[in-house]
Parts: structure tokens; C-alpha cells; sequence
């Protein structure tokens, strides 16, 4: 009896080692795989991309000024299209709670001032140069998360961080050569007031810049500890942080930004106003497709395809402000972007690698020595 049940154990593993095999090396199988991550990919490249776009054209006014209304109705708009889609039980996150509430306030509060700190980085900067500096937030990361979670840093991923604070220089030299070729005249007789005004917003927009990367590390480091405590899904975090983040902004648009008839027609105009309206309705909206196409190009490829997709995927973010807003195609501006492309695969690789060495100890059974307690 016994030896029957083992050789009936055996055929089954047998049985079952064949149909992995069969199915691992299936070409059909391989296919289907790779055509069902095309769509989220490309949903997620087009919605980041529109995303950027619309957000540079409604605070590329020349008098625009009200940030923090902008943002306030950005995340209004995006709690109500959250709260429209769970109940047409497309998605689900958790009711309001109040002790949720308080243990998020803060993050809510620091995402607030990320996207702040975004937008006027954009209003003074062009969206190559702001694209290509967001890479140095990765490094802020990377080391907060050696400090503070026992991370690594390998020497391939090390390479790319210089890589990465090259294309931010390459940059930086190219958008001043532009901005103070397009203030002095061919024939070198340009005044004084109009160099000036170049490099005060030049010096605005990178402290802004500076200020962005600064807070953006600031925030997802904060956040990582944060979502252990309270175990938020991806949409939990994303409606605490915007349903959160509507009183803070509104009370400083309130009290920070000019809420006179006469500004408010400066920021906007009576002929544009709807249409401004509607843009930012839109990019509010926006946010939401890329929270989803985000969630959908994890869950259909993995988290080292998406971050591989998100080095790729600035390559034709830059590419947009070219195309839309006439930001200069220079050496310069190739160079930094074509760099920054070269660095964010590179990190993306080194992270792929990293990850399956861990993974490879793991299974081998030895403690990585960022892991290992004293």
C-alpha cells in the first residue's frame, strides 16, 4: 500500500514538473505575457507625459502666481474621481479614520509641499532641466535609505549617481548659456536690467529645484515607515495624502496668495479662463491615471520593469517640452538629456542586479550584512 502511494506521489510530481516545464517554455504563454505589459507601459508613459505638460502650460503665465489654489483644486478634483471610481466598484481603499487621519497628516502635509515646490520649479524652469534634475532626488533617496534602513549603494549604482549629477551640470550650463544668449543680443548691446532679470529667475527656479528633491526624499523616506505602521494600499495612501492635503493648501492660498479681484484676473485672464480651468480640472484627473497605470504596470510586469520604464520614460518627457513649449533643441540640452537617460538605465540595472543577488543569498540562506543585527 504504501509503495503505491509513493509511486502515485511520484507520478504526480512528475506530472507537475512536466506542465511547469511545458508552460515556462511555452513561446504562446511568452507572448501573451509580453503583450498584455504593452498596454500599461504605454498608458503609463502617456499619462506622466500629459501630466508634465499640462501642468507647465497652466503655471507657464507670464502673471500666474496662485500655486497653492491650483494644487487645491488638483487634489479635489482627484478625490472626486477616486471616490466616483470605488463606488462604480472599480477600485477599493479603506473609509475615512480619523486615527489614520492623524498618523498621515504628516506625509499629507510633506506631499503637499513636493508638489508645491514642483510646480514653481516649473514655472521658472523648462521641462528638460526640470526633468533631468529630478534624477538627483534618487541619490537623496538612495543614501537617506543607508543612513536610515541599512540600504546599500553598489559601485554600479554609484556610477550612475555620477552620471546622473553630470547631466544635471550639463544642464545647468546649457539652460544659462541659452537664457543668456536670448537676453544679450547677437551684437552684444543688451542692458544690464534685462541680464539681471534672467539670472534672478534662473537662481529662483533652481532654488525651487533644490528645495523639491530636497522634500520629494524627505517625503518618500518618511513615508516608508509610515506604511508599515498603518498598512495603507497604494489606494490609501494616495486618498489620505490628497483628501489630507485640501485644507493645508487651501489655508495657505488664503492666506499667503493675493485673493484680489485684481490678481485673480492676472492668474486668470478672462479670454483663457475656462480653458485654464479645464486644464486643471484635467491634470488633476491625470494624477489618478498615473497612480493607476503605475499600480497596473507592477502588477502586470514587476517593479523592476516599471523603474527600467521610468528611466526610459524621461527620455520623452524632456522630449515634450521641446515639442510643446519651444524649449531650445541645443548640444547642450541633448547632451544633459541624452546623459540622463544613459544614467537612469544604468541605476535601473544596477538596482535589477542588486536585487538578485539579495535574492540569491536569501535562498542560499546568508544574511545579507545590511540585514545582519548586532
Amino acid at each position: 500500500m504504501a509503495s503505491t502511494l509513493n509511486s502515485n506521489n511520484s507520478s504526480i510530481e512528475r506530472d507537475t514538473a512536466e506542465l511547469r516545464r511545458a508552460l515556462a517554455t511555452s513561446p504562446s504563454l511568452d507572448n501573451n505575457v509580453q503583450l498584455s505589459a504593452i498596454p500599461p507601459i504605454l498608458c503609463y508613459c502617456f499619462a506622466s507625459i500629459l501630466m508634465t505638460v499640462v501642468n507647465k502650460f497652466v503655471v507657464s503665465g507670464a502673471n500666474f502666481s496662485m500655486n497653492f489654489l491650483l494644487l487645491c483644486i488638483q487634489s479635489s478634483v482627484c478625490i472626486a474621481c477616486v471616490t466616483t471610481v470605488k463606488k462604480l466598484g472599480i477600485i477599493s481603499f479603506r473609509a475615512f479614520d480619523w486615527q489614520d487621519a492623524k498618523t498621515w497628516f504628516p506625509i499629507s502635509f510633506m506631499l503637499a509641499m513636493v508638489i508645491y515646490t514642483g510646480s514653481k520649479s516649473l514655472q521658472f524652469l523648462s521641462i528638460p532641466v526640470y526633468t533631468i534634475f529630478k534624477n538627483l532626488t534618487i541619490i537623496l533617496i538612495a543614501y537617506g535609505e543607508v543612513l536610515w534602513f541599512g540600504g546599500r549603494v553598489t559601485g554600479l549604482t554609484f556610477v550612475s549617481f555620477i552620471f546622473m549629477v553630470f547631466s544635471s551640470v550639463i544642464a545647468a550650463w546649457s539652460d544659462v548659456s541659452n537664457a543668456m544668449n536670448d537676453a544679450i543680443p547677437t551684437a552684444g548691446m543688451g542692458s544690464i536690467h534685462d541680464v539681471k532679470d534672467v539670472v534672478q529667475k534662473l537662481n529662483i527656479g533652481y532654488f525651487w529645484m533644490l528645495v523639491n528633491c530636497l522634500t520629494s526624499a524627505a517625503y518618500v523616506l518618511t513615508m516608508r515607515k509610515r506604511i508599515k505602521v498603518t498598512g495603507f494600499s497604494d489606494w490609501d495612501s494616495m486618498f489620505y495624502s490628497n483628501l489630507l492635503s485640501i485644507p493645508v493648501l487651501a489655508l495657505f492660498s488664503i492666506v499667503v496668495e493675493d485673493w484680489g479681484t485684481e490678481n485673480l484676473n492676472r492668474n486668470f485672464p478672462t479670454e483663457t479662463r475656462s480653458f485654464l480651468f479645464m486644464a486643471i480640472a484635467f491634470s488633476g484627473a491625470a494624477a489618478v491615471g498615473i497612480s493607476y497605470t503605475t499600480a497596473w504596470c507592477v502588477r502586470v510586469t514587476s517593479s523592476t520593469t516599471y523603474s527600467m520604464v521610468g528611466a526610459l520614460n524621461k527620455l520623452p518627457v524632456a522630449a515634450s517640452g521641446m515639442l510643446f513649449f519651444g524649449d531650445a533643441v541645443t548640444f547642450g540640452s541633448v547632451s544633459a538629456i541624452s546623459v540622463g537617460f544613459f544614467a537612469g538605465l544604468l541605476y535601473a540595472v544596477a538596482k535589477n542586479n542588486q536585487k538578485k543577488a539579495e535574492s540569491r543569498m536569501h535562498s542560499e540562506g546568508i544574511i545579507p550584512l545590511t540585514s545582519r543585527k548586532p
